[in-house]
């Protein structure tokens, strides 16, 4: 470790904060939506607002990484630490729809601070990720004139409609992009105020469900009786998934899913839960249950499968008439865990619904692509870095934590580079509202979540 070095970075970072924050306030401004249907030239806008960021933290051989189609990444590297390792920083400058526009209490897209919060869309997800990445090498560069070890910093433009493009990105740029070890700037904290490595993500499979019973929709009284509703139909399909308790009810899912460790077991037990937060951060409303059966909350959301009906549609609260329904659609995901496979599991999911379809009603299941899930080893040099950093950034020992939500890149990047370890880190809270209206960021937080980045670079080299 430089002691010198890495107090000059800490200072500059506490000095310049500001205009770190100030840099993240500009690129919120740019509404960089990466979905088909909105303008692609503000995530091009966007990707060329991080390069100059790139450029003026001090790094070299700042580029934007180009594929046929779809939307730009940016990349960077400082590679002047011979004999040291190499860290990839990953973290992506496109984000989501605003959604529903009126709920905002501040315009999406003009950051506003209140409450020691910034409020805006990407501020957490995952602009603030990726300027938390920016701030710690400058601060580095610009006060010590170097960094401890060798840095490449990918910044993806396409995180937000599923990486389509990264593989290609990674394969063309294998030597570019290789690395000792990975860090991902895109998860959130436990809690407020405690600094959390993600260890686990559970993956997704998904799938279209249109049950038919008629050619056209028919009068409910006149045909009402005889005459089998596919919403019902549909939705006696749908109630077979899950048992009393909410648990998947379907026959042989569970039977690959891996059992937690004593190790696993016992962190998820360490981490305080408390109730009426609990139910307060899922808004869940008072009166309504909690579901999964035995264990904790946490081994339900991050290492058992679970499902949900994501979308049904018949009719419409609009068009609500007194008829019976010729077609009825849903969309379920089932979140898989270790050691599930994803084209297993669509083909039990399929198979059960045909199976609990009544009355001869006409059922045709259409799966989209499926997320795999990623679960890493706890131990090693990279992730005791990671820890210490933390403990360090936050003044508080970390959460080793679990996240329910699939990531599918973070394994596409691990596996691409060798098998490198990768490291989750993120500036979000389970108050930061990501994809929903208000997004918001704490900038308490995100300060430490920085400071956090620069222990992690000196860690890292030391360790390494």
């Amino acid at each position: 470790m430089d002691d010198k070095n890495l107090s000059a970075a800490l200072e500059h970072f506490n000095t310049h904060k500001t205009d770190h924050l100030n840099d993240l306030k500009d690129l919120v401004r740019i509404p960089s939506i990466s979905f088909p249907g909105f303008d692609p030239a503000t995530v091009r806008q966007s990707a060329e607002a991080v390069a100059g960021l790139l450029r003026k933290s001090g790094l070299k051989d700042v580029r934007i990484l180009e594929t046929e189609v779809g939307h730009p990444a940016v990349f960077g590297q400082w590679t002047d630490a011979p004999g040291k390792p190499t860290v990839l920083l990953y973290a992506h400058h496109d984000v989501q729809p605003t959604g529903r526009e009126e709920l905002w209490t501040t315009p999406p897209f003009e950051p506003s601070e209140r409450n020691n919060r910034l409020y805006g869309r990407g501020t957490s997800d995952d602009k603030g990720g990726a300027m938390m990445q920016i701030a710690a090498i400058a601060s580095f560069l610009k006060s010590a004139g170097r960094l401890p070890l060798n840095v490449k910093v990918m910044i993806e433009g396409e995180e937000e409609v599923g990486s389509t493009n990264l593989n290609t990105l990674l394969t063309r740029n294998r030597e570019l992009l290789s690395a000792d070890v990975v860090v991902i700037g895109d998860s959130e904290n436990f809690d407020s105020g405690v600094p959390s490595l993600t260890v686990s993500l559970r993956g997704i499979v998904t799938v279209n469900i249109e049950v038919r019973s008629l050619g056209a929709s028919v009068h409910s009284g006149t045909w009402g009786g005889p005459l089998p509703d596919p919403v019902l139909a549909l939705s006696k399909m749908l109630a077979s998934l899950a048992d009393d308790q909410g648990r998947p009810a379907i026959p042989g899912l569970l039977d690959r899913v891996r059992g937690l460790t004593p190790q696993e077991k016992a962190a998820t037990h360490q981490l305080p839960f408390d109730e009426t937060i609990y139910r307060k951060q899922a808004k869940l409303l008072d009166g309504v249950h909690i579901l999964g059966g035995q264990g904790s909350v946490y081994e339900k959301m991050w290492y058992k499968p679970s499902i949900a009906v994501n979308a049904i549609e018949a009719s419409s609260r609009k068009q609500a008439a007194n008829i019976i329904n010729d077609v009825a659609w849903a969309r379920v995901g089932i979140r898989i865990v270790p050691d599930m496979d994803p084209l297993e599991t669509i083909d039990l999911l399929r198979n059960h619904l045909m199976k609990h379809a009544p009355w001869g009603v006409k059922v045709a299941i259409e799966p989209e692509s499926p997320s795999r899930w990623w679960r890493t080893k706890t131990e090693g040099p990279a992730f005791e870095a990671a820890l210490a950093a933390l403990d360090k950034g936050y003044g508080r020992k970390p959460a080793v934590v679990g996240a329910g939500g699939s990531i599918p890149f973070v394994q596409t990047i691990t596996e691409a580079l060798g098998g490198v370890p990768a490291l989750l880190v993120g500036v979000g809270d389970p108050y930061s509202a990501a994809h929903s209206e208000n997004e918001s960021l704490l900038l308490s937080d995100w300060e430490k979540g920085c400071g956090s980045l620069i222990y992690l670079f000196d860690e890292l080299a030391a360790r390494m």
